[in-house]
């Protein structure tokens, strides 16, 4: 506790840069949003008959995380302070923020979580190595936010040509939405379209105010009216396994089975395979496979 009582009298001397004054102001927003959600119930503070402010008052929050008002006050008024990560810790267990929330908190700070299970898990050469050996099945490592961030040869060649649409495009929502190839690949486009949209839907809920996020968004609702459509609907659905039905260009019509294998203690990044739900399936997987290592051969 001795580094929580040297934040009582000034800001700390052993953190991390706050960063610009936009995300400085993004800091102060997001300390003021957590802070006005949580009662003083769920704390253990009395409520009073006087209270106004929603949820908890500075000075509270100040007293939970054992940092002097001043000092957290100048933190909601997105002053050029330094901010250490035991004060982020503190901060963000008094304010209860769920594992997105936390490494929000920490990014806007500009600072590195210490807590090795707030860590993502990287695509080591161990996780290549599996999506190599999953070959013929279609499988692929993505993020909460539909970012295809590694994938294996079937799986290049299952809507389009993978390979030659750019990295800054390989995203799902963004290929379903916006890719005429990747549509025409669709057996079911419109429903396909819409569960996707109400699964970011309920995954956004983890991520609110992260700048990738409102870029994608951003994006979606600009190039495709398909997606202004659905996401006006507000429809959630959480993740599931289901069976998906694709009509490829090179071997025809495929029918799948699709499951999500979390890769971390949240439902952020995780590995997606697509197994044959029948046995012509299976034969046409091979052959695509089959296509695919020919195309590597060629480009080699």
């Amino acid at each position: 506790m001795t580094t929580m009582a040297t934040d009582r009298t000034s800001p700390p001397q052993t953190a991390s840069r706050g960063g610009s004054e936009i995300r400085r102001h993004e800091l102060a927003a997001f300390l003021r949003s957590r802070r006005e959600r949580i009662t003083p119930e769920q704390v253990g503070l009395p409520r009073g008959a006087r209270r106004r402010t929603p949820g908890l008052r500075r000075e509270e929050v100040a007293q939970l995380s054992a940092v002097g008002v001043t000092w957290y006050t100048w933190l909601e008024q997105a002053r050029d302070i330094q901010v250490s990560v035991q004060v982020l810790d503190a901060l963000a267990r008094t304010l209860m923020l769920d594992a997105s929330e936390r490494a929000h908190l920490f990014q806007l700070a500009g600072a590195t979580d210490p807590t090795p299970a707030t860590s993502c898990p990287s695509v080591t050469p161990a996780l290549r190595q599996v999506l190599r050996r999953l070959d013929p099945n279609p499988a692929l490592i993505q993020n909460s936010r539909y970012d295809i961030v590694a994938y294996n040869r079937t799986y290049a060649l299952l809507l389009g040509d993978l390979d030659a649409i750019p990295p800054e495009d390989h995203n799902c929502m963004l290929l379903i939405y916006t890719n005429e190839e990747w549509q025409g690949s669709i057996v079911h486009l419109e429903e396909t379209q819409r569960l996707m949209a109400a699964k970011l839907r309920a995954s956004l809920a983890g991520h609110l105010g992260e700048p990738a996020w409102k870029m994608l968004l951003k994006r979606l609702e600009a190039e495709s009216s398909d997606f202004r459509e659905h996401w006006q609907r507000y429809e959630v659905v959480g993740s599931r396994t289901r069976t998906k039905e694709f009509l490829n260009a090179h071997v025809g019509r495929l029918k799948l089975e699709h499951t999500d294998l979390w890769l971390g203690p949240e439902q952020g990044p995780r590995l997606v395979t697509y197994t044959p739900a029948d046995e012509e399936t299976r034969e046409r997987l091979e052959r695509l496979y089959a296509i695919a290592l020919a195309r590597t051969t060629a480009r080699a």
